[in-house]
């Protein structure tokens, strides 16, 4: 890895980027070391540049969002954190929208709302940016991306920018084909309905108060921890199992909605990894399911 070459590049191409930056200052759980170098491309063309440098360099690289669904090491990220952010171009030709990748999907699902386009309203609440969304296949109150979504904008480990269809995406429960290559999504095409605009904002507060109403939101979390299980949901096994409030040191269940491990203010990675692993051990023993998690971790081990 030649990061001092990686950075000197940088510098010369004009391409904003800090050194040592606190990870817990990207992230929705607010924890994690530093990272090597963050980088802050202005557009997709500077991201593709970055790519191409990050290879040439043989720098390994990290892109994130807003960072809603990471667990970031206690000892940081080698290499580049690349952040998508602040593009928040939005466009609409009848039916259909493009966005870029870095808007707030809550600011997609006003935009439509705005536009009397239904079909994204589940989005709505749900943190994260669009391009997040895509690649985890977000989905709530019976609604997910994959639904929608027409097609994307990517870019290739080498550089290349690349339309990908729907189809071709693997669209599941929490995953796509981004989980498995190396492309970025830079912008998403959703292709929705007209509909009536009251009765779109009646449903989006609707689902944002069912949130506010079950869900810790006033908490530093990654979202829901477990995915679902088959046949069950992972917040009524983990209550079941008398874990509701249990902690271990700054990471807690949350009180409000057991299916949301919650930073008390000090947590450590490992902390929330030790007690994602005492839940994990805990309702196998007691309930039989297996649970799987749905937050990310990554960072050195």
């Amino acid at each position: 890895m030649k990061l001092e070459q990686f950075i000197c590049e940088l510098s010369n191409e004009k391409i904003e980027y800090s050194e040592n930056e606190a990870m817990c200052r990207h992230t929705t759980f607010g924890i994690g070391g530093n990272a090597d170098v963050f980088v802050m491309p202005e557009n997709p063309l500077q991201l593709a540049r970055v790519l191409c440098l990050a290879k040439k360099c043989d720098v390994p690289y990290l892109v994130i969002g807003n960072g809603s669904n990471l667990l970031v090491s206690d000892k940081g990220i080698e290499g580049a954190v690349i952040k998508v952010g602040d593009w928040n171009d939005i466009s609409h030709n009848s039916e259909t929208v493009t966005c870029s990748a870095g808007v707030k999907l809550a600011n997609l699902c006003k935009y439509c709302e705005e536009q009397s386009l239904q079909g994204l309203e589940f989005g709505y609440g749900i943190p994260g940016t669009v391009g997040g969304a895509l690649y985890m296949n977000a989905g709530a109150y019976g609604g997910e991306i994959k639904d929608v979504v027409e097609s994307a904008e990517c870019i290739t480990d080498s550089g290349e920018i690349v339309t990908v269809s729907a189809e071709d995406m693997s669209l599941g429960y929490r995953t796509s084909v981004f989980k498995k290559n190396k492309n970025i999504i830079t912008s998403v095409t959703f292709r929705l309905a007209k509909g009536n605009k009251t009765e779109i904002r009646a449903k989006m507060d609707d689902f944002m108060t069912r949130r506010v109403t079950k869900q810790p939101l006033d908490a530093k979390s990654a979202g829901s921890t477990f995915k679902r299980p088959a046949g069950n949901f992972a917040g009524t096994l983990i209550e079941s199992c008398g874990l509701k409030g249990f902690s271990i040191g700054g990471a807690k269940v949350s009180e409000k909605h057991a299916g949301f491990v919650i930073n008390k203010g000090n947590a450590t990675c490992s902390d929330v990894l030790r007690l994602i692993s005492h839940i994990e051990q805990t309702v196998s023993l007691k309930t039989g399911y297996a649970l799987e998690p749905e937050v990310i971790f990554v960072g050195r081990k």
